[in-house]
Formats: structure tokens, C-alpha cells, sequence
């Protein structure tokens, strides 16, 4: 007997509840700081998806790994059901995908894109007015899946060169690609003998001076590190940010997850990254849920260091994208029916847009419930 169309939507949101479960469920268990340091060097690794949907596929293939259904404690690649199949592998009879979250996005016109209330949202197949202006904005999520390489036949995946390091040595290139970001953001770099002259740190940002200084008596991967953590202050933390300025903890947090974000991506050894235990830090937020920081600091984070890496010229591990697959096509991951994706907000107007050719920030349709 066919599902209505309400029996499908109720099944889509129990499976959106599940999600957000599971999710919620795995933020929980990042208690301790090398439990979230491990996180986002799995993030670091799968960095083209959300740090929400990094979670919800490092919980679901750990589920795999102890049921022996993939061979490997960690997924290399994962894709759609039809990315795969566009790379010339199928999956496996029997291999459940892994749920995660995708965007639902709509359509919305208007003859005055400077006028936040004069976009309407456009139904399916409608044309726009003539001189009406269209863009895409999300407007929800939906639940959909994907599969680990591991879970596929097919094809050989060719293997992209990665990085290999000795250990003390800073990948070639990192610390001038770095600081050309420090000065394009308006400061200078200073490397100073010892850290007696800033005040017993590796790294310190003055905010007055626009300058940042690191020292010079710690080997090369110390000091891209230390560097890396300096220019996630310069970029997340400015005296103008007051939300910044009222928890120095988290700032301190922010920015050394973003150095372990960019080493990682650089095959560095992650292991000497201190981050404090997650609920000193979680729970100091006024009127926020320790879960909801998490969350929010963890896709900052990734959003922050992925802004650093797609400008650097360096070679790096790979994103989880396999090889020879669209970027782009990555997100578009298989639905997990193959009904028309619910519209879970309804919107007809939104406040605003992103300028044509600007990249587009995604707003979650509710909260806690984003990508």
C-alpha cells in the first residue's frame, strides 16, 4: 500500500528525530580534550561535509567497523549511492548506507533584490516575472545517505600522492602560505629569538600592533603550528568580537582546533595539540546548551580552517571526496527515499540573499538541526 503523502512526511521527520539523536548522542561522548582533538582530526579528513555530518559518519562506520560489516576501524571515502556508481563501483548488496544530513534548498525571485521583503518563494516548475532576479537558498534538511568505499565494488579508487613528514618537519610551503593569509588579514609576522619576549608563549596576537609573533627556538612543525593558531585568532577573534572577548576559554579552544584542522589536512602528527576537557569549556556559554556550543565551535572551526586551506598551494590529504569525483557533486547525496524532499520550513520570503558570484552561507532551517 503506497504511503500519503502525510505517512511519508511523518516518516521523514521520525528519521530526521533519529538523526538529530544520533548526533546529539555523539557530542555528548566528546567529554575529554583528546576525544574532541581526535574529532576534528577525523573531521579534518572529511572536511568537505559539515562537522555534523563528520560526526554522524564517524559514529555510523564505528557501528559498522564492530559489526564487521567494513574492514577498517576508519572510512577512507564516502559518496552517494549514484557518485559511486558514476565512478564505476556499486555498493555491496546488504551494505547499509550511513544517514547523514543534506540541504533542502528553494527557489526565490524578485524584481528588487536590495528589498529583503520582496522575495517570494517560487513552486516547482515556476518561471520568474519578467526582471525578476532568482537564487537558491536552503530552506531545510533531509535525511540521505552514503557509503564508505570500503562498502563498494567496482573500479580501482587511484590513490592520490599524501603528504609525508619526519617528524619536527613543517610541510613545504605551510608557513609562507600561512603567513601570506596573517599579512592579507593586515598583520605582520615577527619571529622573536624566545618566548621571554612574549611573555612565555609559543605565539602571541596584538590586536593594537596588527602584529603576531612566534618564536624561533621550537622546531618547523611547532612553529607552522603555532602560526596556524595564530592566524585562527586574527580571523575568528578581533577586539570588535564581543562574544570572543567574554570566553577567552573558547577562543583559546577555537583556535587551537584549527591548527590541529590545518596540521591534520597536512599529515601532521596531531598527538601534541592541548585542548581542555570539552564541558570546561561547553558549559561557561550563558543561556546555550553545552551540546549547541559544541556543535556551533566545531562547524566554525572546520568553516575557519577550510577558509585557511583553499587558499594555501600545499599538498594535503585528501577531503573524503574520493578521487575523480566532482567536489561539488559530493553534496548532493543520495535521498533517503526517492520522493521529492519535504519543505520543512515553508518559507515564501527570506531577509536576504547572497550578492550574485559571493559564496552562500547556509542558515539551518531550525535549531539544532543544521548541516
Amino acid at each position: 500500500m503506497a504511503k500519503t503523502r502525510e505517512q511519508a512526511q511523518a516518516a521523514r521527520e521520525a528519521k530526521l528525530d533519529e538523526l538529530h539523536e544520533s548526533l546529539t548522542g555523539a557530542v555528548e561522548r566528546l567529554v575529554s580534550g583528546p576525544d574532541w582533538a581526535r574529532a576534528l582530526a577525523f573531521a579534518a579528513r572529511f572536511r568537505s561535509r559539515s562537522f555534523n555530518n563528520t560526526l554522524l559518519i564517524w559514529v555510523a562506520h564505528a557501528e559498522a567497523y564492530e559489526q564487521g560489516r567494513v574492514p577498517e576501524p576508519f572510512p577512507s571515502y564516502v559518496a552517494g549511492y549514484k557518485q559511486w556508481r558514476a565512478l564505476g563501483r556499486q555498493v555491496e548488496k546488504g551494505q547499509p548506507g550511513y544517514q547523514i544530513l543534506a540541504p533542502v534548498t528553494g527557489r526565490f525571485a524578485s524584481a528588487n533584490p536590495a528589498d529583503a521583503e520582496s522575495w517570494r518563494r517560487l513552486g516547482k516548475g515556476e518561471k520568474p516575472r519578467a526582471g525578476e532576479v532568482v537564487r537558491s537558498k536552503m530552506v531545510g534538511v533531509r535525511p540521505a545517505y552514503v557509503w564508505d568505499a570500503s562498502q563498494t565494488t567496482g573500479e580501482p579508487i587511484p590513490e592520490p600522492p599524501a603528504p609525508r613528514l619526519l617528524e619536527g618537519q613543517a610541510p613545504v610551503g605551510l608557513w609562507d602560505g600561512l603567513a601570506a593569509q596573517v599579512e592579507a588579514a593586515g598583520f605582520a609576522v615577527l619571529r622573536v629569538p624566545h618566548e621571554g619576549m612574549i611573555h612565555g608563549a609559543n605565539g602571541m596576537t596584538d590586536y593594537t600592533a596588527n602584529t603576531v609573533a612566534v618564536r624561533e627556538n621550537m622546531d618547523p612543525a611547532a612553529q607552522v603550528k603555532t602560526l596556524a593558531h595564530e592566524l585562527g585568532h586574527v580571523l575568528l577573534h578581533g577586539p570588535d568580537q564581543d562574544e570572543a572577548r567574554q570566553h577567552r576559554g573558547i577562543r583559546e579552544v577555537e583556535a587551537e582546533s584549527v591548527a590541529l584542522m590545518v596540521g591534520a589536512a597536512h599529515g601532521m602528527d596531531t598527538s601534541g595539540y592541548t585542548i581542555p576537557y570539552v564541558s570546561t569549556w561547553a558549559a561557561r556559554v550563558d543561556g546555550k546548551e553545552p551540546v549547541e556550543v559544541v556543535k556551533a565551535t566545531g562547524e566554525r572551526v572546520r568553516k575557519t580552517a577550510l577558509a585557511i586551506l583553499d587558499r594555501l598551494g600545499t599538498a594535503q590529504v585528501g577531503d573524503g571526496t574520493p578521487p575523480g569525483m566532482d567536489r561539488d557533486a559530493a553534496h548532493r547525496e543520495t535521498p533517503a527515499n526517492a520522493r521529492p524532499a519535504v519543505d520543512l520550513t515553508a518559507p515564501r520570503r527570506v531577509a536576504s540573499l547572497p550578492e550574485p558570484g559571493a559564496r552562500p552561507v547556509p542558515v539551518p532551517a531550525f535549531e539544532g538541526r543544521g548541516l
